[in-house]
């Protein structure tokens, strides 16, 4: 499994962007925003979603690991597939999505081409409890630019612990020592919760 890629940005358009990583040139497919996000570089790091089929095997890039995890959840609802999901995420920022679908908002999502009324509730109803509305203070409440917080958090979320009750946790280690290691930080987590 591969997490992410971090290399030479060798090709960009807007589907697509080729990193070259030791010799090797990996083919991700990625959104519209990230793209924007990657126009003038010359290095980039991509967090990947590996989609291996039976005719294929397919990468897709993305910038953080939250709009990552946001992808993987989208299609992990029926009727959503690997480009569906870029299209959504191509349309939206990761706030305004999650905003959305938190609220039952259903116009932006049927905004995207090929997504009618009935996936665009599909998507609200199996999503609606996995991001909440407390999952949309992530990015705000996190300590700036700490991916050891960000490990430990998403960790915490995935263990089935609300994002509000392990950002309580997380914060107050992290006052006391900002620089917890992301095991210690889940350990000292877990014991709290």
């Amino acid at each position: 499994m591969i997490d992410y890629i971090k290399g030479t940005l060798a090709e960009l358009n807007a589907t697509n962007a080729v990193i070259e990583a030791h010799g090797v040139g990996y083919d991700l497919n990625i959104t519209l925003i990230d793209y924007s996000a990657l126009l003038g570089r010359s290095e980039a790091q991509l967090y990947v979603h590996e989609s291996i089929r039976e005719d294929a095997h397919i990468l897709y890039g993305f910038l953080s690991k939250h709009t990552r995890e946001l992808f993987r959840l989208l299609i992990g609802v029926s009727g959503v597939g690997p480009n569906t999901a870029r299209l959504i995420l191509s349309a939206a920022h990761d706030s305004e999505l999650e905003q959305a679908i938190a609220s039952g908002d259903d116009r932006m999502l049927k905004a995207v081409k090929g997504i009618g009324g009935r996936t665009a509730q599909r998507i609200i109803v199996d999503l609606k409890d996995k991001i909440k509305t407390d999952a949309l203070s992530l990015t705000e409440s996190a300590p700036v630019g700490n991916e050891t917080y960000d490990d430990s958090l998403a960790a915490l979320v995935m263990l089935g612990y609300t994002a509000q009750q392990s950002q309580k946790a997380l914060k107050k280690i992290f006052a006391d020592d900002p620089a917890v290691s992301t095991e210690k930080a889940i350990k000292q987590a877990l014991k709290m919760l």
